[in-house]
C-alpha cells in the first residue's frame, strides 16, 4: 500500500491505472522494464563488489564493454544464459526455490 494525499491507496491498483491491467501489452511492456531494471541493480552492485571493470567482466564472458554497460543501465534485459553466465563470471549462483504452499 502507498498513500497519495492522506489517501491509502492499492499499489496494484495504482499500478493498473498507470500500465494497464495484468495480460495487457503495457503491462507486460512495464513489467519487461521493471525486471531490466532489477536485473541491472543486482548485476551492477555484485560487479562493483567483486571490484571487477565492465572491460573485465565482457572479456571474461566474450562479450563487449558496452553490452554490459547497457545491461547496466537497465536498456538491456540479458537472456537467461546470459544472465547465468554473468552470474558465474562474478563467483556468484542463482538459486531456484520452489515455494511452499499452505495446504
Amino acid at each position: 500500500m502507498n498513500t497519495k494525499d492522506n489517501m491509502i491507496t492499492d499499489i496494484s491498483a495504482e499500478l493498473d491505472n498507470e500500465f494497464g491491467k495484468e495480460g495487457t501489452t503495457e503491462r507486460a511492456t512495464f513489467d519487461d522494464d521493471a525486471y531490466a531494471f532489477y536485473s541491472s541493480q543486482i548485476l551492477l552492485k555484485a560487479r562493483k563488489e567483486a571490484k571487477i571493470t565492465q572491460s573485465e567482466l565482457a572479456k571474461k564472458i566474450n562479450t563487449t564493454k558496452s553490452y554490459i554497460s547497457r545491461i547496466e543501465n537497465g536498456t538491456v534485459n540479458p537472456s537467461a544464459g546470459m544472465f547465468y553466465r554473468i552470474i558465474n563470471a562474478l563467483g556468484m549462483r542463482v538459486e531456484i526455490v520452489k515455494p511452499i504452499l499452505n495446504v
